[in-house]
């Protein structure tokens, strides 16, 4: 009986000392961090930029990969469904973890469910892009054609559900527009056929976004947000171009699958945060109009329940949303 006692009280010993050895121990390998859209895009530009800050301060590799299939659900399930251990991360934003659940009819996990929150990184205003040759020099302009001209105007987005597609659909359902969807697997590709004049127009991320404005390749119309950017302080917003109570923006996290240490993921939040603070970061985020947030878990998770809640309704009151 003493010898099984013994046994039970050094069983117990170990246990409750195995998880600070494993968060001490992590990283041991390199870190997958999954993008749910194809490269090129603002996402994928905002996750390359923190991974390799990431990896310096856990002095293992953050290698990215890009999946943008099901407008990023094939990513998250990937995530969801790989090792609780912290080496797969998620590159968590408006789409895969607060629209597509409302968009989707056959979507396989609950994105509120399925991840733990680590932190959210930053945000960013998104801006109305058409292309150099476009016959739009103002938004007053543009808004002037559409209204009188139902339909005429296509948009590309990086997907269904996809921040620059809800940006869209709001600005629709708000300025009472007729303009035409039409999605692809990232913004890179959807910027590509902008360019070339396939499309009209585009609402997207300033960091997918900002080289082409500076070269002179498109023109940029008006801003998102609730105020001007520092980024392109003489391009007016739409709620002052006459969208009236119109604003968005982009947001950018890390989840990892349920079940994650939370020694893990504390020590995954410390090396973000003190990668998004580093002043390469912060000098790169402010050019993008973005600034560093680091918040924590929890006040991640409170803020894409109330994300999720407000696109559900705008996603209800938009029967087309998904063509």
């Amino acid at each position: 009986m003493l010898t099984r006692r013994l046994v039970n009280v050094a069983l117990i010993t170990t246990l409750a000392g195995l998880a600070p050895a494993v968060a001490q121990e992590f990283p041991e390998r390199p870190i997958k961090l999954m993008v749910p859209y194809a490269a090129g895009g603002g996402t994928d530009a905002i996750a390359r930029l923190v991974a390799q800050a990431v990896s310096e301060k856990l002095g293992q590799t953050m290698v990215v990969e890009n999946n943008g299939t099901a407008g990023g659900n094939l990513a998250s399930q990937i995530v969801a469904t790989s090792p609780a251990d912290g080496y797969t991360v998620l590159m968590a934003n408006q789409g895969p973890m607060v629209v597509n659940p409302h968009i989707f009819k056959n979507i396989k996990v609950d994105p509120l469910q399925a991840f733990e929150p680590v932190t959210l990184l930053t945000s960013a205003p998104l801006v109305l892009v058409v292309p150099a040759k476009s016959q739009f020099n103002s938004i007053a302009d543009f808004l002037d054609f559409v209204k009188k001209n139902p339909a005429k105007l296509s948009y590309g987005s990086a997907g269904n559900g996809s921040a620059s597609h809800l940006a869209a659909v709001l600005m629709a359902q708000l300025g009472n527009l007729d303009i035409t969807h039409v999605p692809y697997r990232g913004a890179g590709p959807a910027l590509n056929d902008l360019v070339s004049g396939q499309t009209d127009f585009m609402i997207t991320t300033m960091p997918s976004v900002s080289g082409l404005i500076s070269a002179g390749t498109v023109k940029a119309l008006a801003v998102t947000t609730e105020k001007r950017t520092k980024a392109l302080p003489n391009v007016p917003t739409l709620a002052e171009s006459g969208i009236k109570n119109y604003e968005t923006g982009a947001w950018y996290g890390f989840v990892v699958p349920k079940g994650t240490p939370p020694e893990v993921v504390a020590k995954l939040r410390t090396a973000s945060v003190d990668a998004i603070n580093s002043p390469l970061i912060r000098e790169r985020f402010a050019n993008e109009g973005a600034e560093p947030i680091g918040s924590t878990a929890e006040d991640f998770r409170k803020m894409m329940v109330e994300e999720s809640a407000r696109w559900a309704d705008v996603v209800k009151k938009s029967s087309t949303i998904i063509n």
